[in-house]
């Protein structure tokens, strides 16, 4: 599995500049959900990196298939609160890395 990258041109370069392959960029003012889309249906792609101020302007059966989708993991990036990352790790590897033991 590899990492993979939606986003405008701004995002993706740094993700470009240390050997992202799977580069999804949308042009500024271009269709978000066909990225998006594009980029899920990638079959290398793991993990799918994007910005998470665009998550709320995707269309609701979209948003719903980032929240629930396993294969790609999304990993959305900026404002998210770090939960949400914690939430995606745990849905990708079975475990809440950050539990005490003991539980959380």
């Amino acid at each position: 599995m590899e990492l993979g990258v939606v986003g405008d041109e701004e995002f993706c370069l740094g993700f470009r500049l240390v050997g992202i392959r799977h580069v999804f960029e949308v042009e500024e003012g271009g269709d978000w959900e066909e990225g998006v889309t594009r980029a899920m249906a990638e079959e290398e792609v793991g993990i799918l990196v994007m910005p998470s101020e665009v998550i709320p302007r995707l269309h609701p059966a979209i948003r719903q298939d980032i929240v629930s989708s396993v294969r790609p993991v999304v990993i959305p990036i900026g404002t998210a609160e770090e939960s949400d990352l914690r939430e995606k790790i745990k849905q990708a590897v079975g475990v809440d890395l950050w539990a005490k033991e003991g539980g959380d």
